[in-house]
């Protein structure tokens, strides 16, 4: 983002009274360095646990289920090493999303004492939102949720209980990638152990704790005969057929659910970055009063500079420079 030396703000109404600068008390002190970014909203924090005991349920059914139970221990080592890796990512991303300042506007700094420090020139407007009290930049938009301005805001996720926005997009972005990896991984492994484990151990298991269709003395035998091997034998699931199926399923619907709402989120949010509009531009149309720049430049600003493995590391924060959070390019 490039900065200019003169301030220019979105005005709305254009009227200088509209600021009324007697009516925003002083902006509060700043918090102590290393304060978490934490959004108090009841529904937010019961989709964020929500999300988090739908990936922990999904890593037991995946482990307990599917892979310990295995005989084939490379397969199980090298998913259960992938699985739990992309989800270790996953809830990492879902963190930082959730507890990074978006880009959150100071609150209540359109005090006459900070447009004064302004030096405007003439003609030049600023805009101050009503609700937080707060000189709004151009691109920043008032989150009542959040309760602040957010620069660049694209949207309120409740999934992360925050908002995305300038700051936190690589999080949510990573943490899209990652749950749908994730979703796709979990639906591979459950269309293979459906298909090496229902005829064989499935099938046995039932015959051997169901009496078989024929009920004669032969079949009576056969029935002693599948007990002893499957005492000694590595069964294909810890739990009883009917409840192995039951898992599977929920799991299945929930893979699929995941992997076509977080695909989706993951496509819109690439071609937000792509083509530096954000979802409330696109949705309200704004007329574009920014510099246009490459799609890799926008894929740099948002991930940092330069490209490396840190694009795709929840833990690296991106280099996005020291802009003052006022001046943009318009």
């Amino acid at each position: 983002m490039m900065l200019i030396p003169t301030h220019h703000f979105r005005d709305i109404e254009r009227k200088p009274e509209y600021l009324q600068p007697e009516k925003c008390v002083p902006p509060p002190h700043p918090g102590p360095v290393g304060t978490m970014w934490f959004i108090r909203d009841g529904c937010g924090i019961a989709c964020a646990i929500v999300t988090w005991f739908l990936v922990l349920y999904a890593e037991f059914v995946v482990l307990f289920v599917m892979l310990i139970p295995s005989r084939d221990y490379v397969y199980s080592v090298i998913n259960g090493i992938v699985f739990n890796l992309l989800a270790f990512l996953a809830l990492a991303s879902h963190c930082r999303a959730m507890l990074t300042d978006p880009g959150a506007v100071p609150k209540g700094n359109a005090t006459k004492e900070f447009i004064e420090s302004l030096q405007l020139k003439p003609g030049q407007v600023v805009y101050k939102c009503p609700k937080c009290c707060s000189i709004k930049p151009d691109r920043a938009h008032h989150c009542s949720v959040c309760k602040r301005c957010i620069r660049k805001m694209d949207h309120h996720c409740p999934w992360v209980n925050n908002c995305v926005g300038e700051n936190n997009q690589k999080y949510f972005v990573l943490f899209t990638m990652y749950i749908a990896l994730i979703s796709l991984h979990a639906l591979v492994m459950v269309g293979f152990h459906f298909l090496h484990c229902f005829e064989e151990d499935w099938t046995n298991q039932q015959q051997a704790y169901g009496l078989p269709r024929e009920g004669t003395a032969e079949a009576r035998t056969s029935l002693h005969e599948i007990k002893q091997p499957l005492k000694s034998s590595t069964e294909c699931s810890s739990f009883s057929p009917p409840t192995t199926v039951i898992l599977l399923i929920l799991l299945c619907f929930e893979g699929l659910l995941f992997l076509i709402f977080t695909s989706v989120m993951f496509g819109t949010q690439v071609h937000s970055i792509c083509t530096d509009e954000t979802g409330i531009e696109q949705l309200k149309k704004e007329e574009r009063r920014w510099a246009k720049k490459t799609k890799w430049m926008n894929m740099k600003a948002v991930f940092g500079h330069p490209f490396s493995l840190g694009w795709a590391s929840p833990f690296a924060t991106p280099d996005q420079g020291k802009a003052d959070p006022y001046q943009y390019v318009v």
